[in-house]
């Protein structure tokens, strides 16, 4: 599978970087700093939302007119909304911009609310220093080299806390006893299969819930995503494997990471040493404890 593309341009021009990857074709994002780019109106197939990080910048397109947009700001434009948004004037802006494919923001919010009540959204500007940092967060990761199931479950929650926040109603079992019947066929699910990448739209389905309510409820019953969760039980099944005969890279192999490098970044993130590390530490008269 072709490795996640972030393309940075850097020359005397403001840097600019976009990332896309082949795994999440729904979303691509891009971010540019210090520009003085001008665009005139224009409307996009997909929903974007657009982040200001520095500078100030005039957007068009919105039903109050003309709106001066300050760091930290956020713009919400759905398919087709001719919009423009661009430097104040002599001046350079900073910006992130998240596309998302329309027919699958539609089929995902399909799964938590009547679609009539996203009919004729219109474009939202939000001003909100708690959303702008989960905004940046998640944009992050996508530039990052997470795995392809974190940053889709980071997408998903990040789009249903919005709609939530928004007034779209998302009911989900709160009490923890209905939460854990509900979850698990999930959870079992990925017990069985540690090493299997069960797409999240199959764990949704397990727990009859959409994929934004399974990723609240398995995170409120567990503390992680479900990928998250799976992905640490595979860790902790690794520091078996380490303890026995076979090579780092044949438990990689054995383990389902796409190689050695692969393995050794997430066991060290989530155990804070190399795998040899823990293998040596393991075989000692006096083992660390990791």
């Amino acid at each position: 599978m072709p490795a996640p593309t972030p393309i940075t341009t850097s020359t005397s021009q403001p840097a600019q970087a976009f990332w896309c990857d082949p795994a999440l074709p729904f979303v691509e994002s891009r971010r540019a700093s210090q520009s003085r780019a001008c665009y005139k109106p224009h409307h996009h197939s997909s929903f974007s939302i657009g982040a200001v990080d520095g500078g100030h910048s005039v957007f068009t397109g919105a039903e109050a007119g003309l709106v001066r947009l300050s760091p930290g700001a956020l713009v919400f434009v759905p398919a087709e909304r001719v919009h423009a948004c661009n430097p104040a004037p002599d001046s350079a802006w900073s910006y992130q911009m998240l596309h998302l494919d329309a027919g699958w923001l539609q089929a995902l919010r399909a799964e938590y609310a009547d679609p009539a009540a996203m009919a004729n959204e219109p474009v939202r500007i939000v001003e909100d220093p708690a959303r702008y940092r989960g905004f940046c967060q998640l944009n992050a990761q996508l530039f990052s080299q997470a795995d392809a199931a974190d940053k889709e479950a980071s997408l998903v929650e990040f789009i249903g806390d919005l709609d939530t926040q928004q007034g779209l109603h998302i009911h989900a079992p709160d009490l923890p006893s209905q939460l854990a019947q509900r979850i698990r066929p999930a959870l079992d699910c990925l017990r069985a299969r540690p090493c299997a990448n069960v797409p999240l739209t199959q764990l949704a389905d397990l727990a009859g819930m959409s994929r934004y309510q399974t990723i609240r409820a398995f995170r409120k019953l567990t503390g992680l995503a479900p990928h998250a969760w799976q992905l640490n039980q595979r860790i902790n099944l690794a520091k078996q494997l380490l303890r026995g005969q076979d090579g780092i890279a044949a438990v990689a192999l054995q383990l389902g990471f796409a190689d050695q490098a692969h393995f050794q970044r997430v066991f060290k993130a989530h155990t804070g040493v190399t795998p040899g590390c823990f293998r040596k530490g393991s075989s000692a008269k006096h083992p660390a404890v990791v």
